[in-house]
């Protein structure tokens, strides 16, 4: 390597770590973009045929809003309001504190406030809570700025994704055919997760919040999205939350109700994973639930929320750029060889 190609190799890694270091605390928002751009891309082409790019661009962007941003949010508030009417529930009368009390002072010999110790506690948390008021103000902000941007870098994407698919076709040093399977693979990873691991998920956590509120399940929107997350990941699914359902019902004298919510359970929602995971994944490439499994956990410490659907997404990524490796790895060696003879 000249010192030409050494100077340009270490302005590329330079402009490289200091644009990442403006991505960083995007990161969030920017993969959200590039996820809904990748799903909406395909109406885009279609669009595109009838009217100029830019308004396609715009009314999928509203699509997005409507279709996933908006009922997002509100499934948040839902489950929000669902887990403060948990809270609420919570009434420290049933607790007899004057009773619990009474048997520490008998038992010790000390005696305790419990209500006073609970009040100070309150008071000490609300004022913590005021105190940090500036700092949920820029959370807001933050959350605000970044949703603004993912929109926008959602409208260009949209827009301008053939030319930004022509520039990376063009700059990547890859024989066409190479990038044709490389990018082939790709794409059927990135659907096999979506189609094959999240849709079905959230098909699955649906039909069972179902059964949770025919059933009567205090807070049933809250444990239908907590089953939606746990379907996410393989082998675990939405038995950690409609098992304990059926176990609440007998405990609260509704046998009848128990049985209904388990047969249920175990036969529409496992025939539902039977039947529709076959149709789907099977168009798609299929990944090992394993993969899955680090994917999804290892991604939520790395990527956060969006390390749900990118973990899993990375893995298979490398998996499938080996097997084009795999494929074409002799031939480029050999196409090298050519050339520099």
């Amino acid at each position: 390597m000249n010192l030409s190609r050494g100077y340009l190799l270490a302005l590329v890694l330079l402009f490289a770590y200091l644009s990442w270091q403006l991505v960083t605390p995007f990161v969030q928002y920017v993969l959200a973009a590039i996820l809904l751009a990748f799903v909406l891309y395909p109406g885009q082409r279609r669009l595109e045929n009838h009217i100029p790019s830019s308004i396609s661009a715009f009314i999928l962007v509203v699509f997005a809003v409507l279709g996933f941003i908006l009922p997002f949010v509100l499934v948040i508030a839902l489950v929000a309001e669902d887990a403060a009417m948990m809270l609420e529930s919570l009434d420290p009368s049933t607790f007899q504190l004057s009773d619990i009390e009474e048997e520490i002072q008998a038992e010790t010999g000390m005696s305790v406030n419990i209500s006073e110790t609970i009040a100070g506690s309150a008071e000490q948390i609300g004022t913590v809570a005021l105190e940090r008021t500036t700092e949920w103000f820029g959370v807001l902000t933050h959350a605000l700025i970044g949703l603004g941007l993912a929109l926008f870098l959602l409208y260009y994407l949209l827009k301008d994704g053939d030319d930004l698919l022509g520039w990376i076709r063009s700059t990547t040093p890859l024989p066409d055919d190479v990038q044709h399977d490389l990018y082939d693979e790709l794409a059927e990873v990135m659907w096999a997760v979506l189609a094959g691991h999240v849709l079905i998920a959230i098909i699955q956590g649906f039909i069972a919040g179902i059964g949770l509120f025919a059933t009567g399940i205090p807070n049933a929107a809250f444990w239908t999205f907590v089953m939606i997350i746990l379907a996410l990941i393989p082998l675990i699914g939405s038995f950690l939350v409609w098992g304990p359902a059926v176990g609440y019902l007998l405990v609260t004298g509704e046998p009848v109700l128990a049985v209904v919510l388990f047969l249920y359970s175990t036969v529409i929602v496992g025939v539902s994973d039977d039947y529709l995971r076959p149709i789907v994944v099977d168009r798609y490439a299929q990944l090992n639930p394993a993969i899955i499994i680090l994917g999804v956990l290892g991604g939520i410490y790395a990527f956060g929320v969006m390390g749900l659907f990118f973990g899993p997404v990375l893995l298979g990524a490398l998996l499938a750029t080996l097997d084009v490796v795999d494929e074409h790895y002799d031939r480029l060696g050999g196409e090298e060889s050519g050339g520099a003879a």
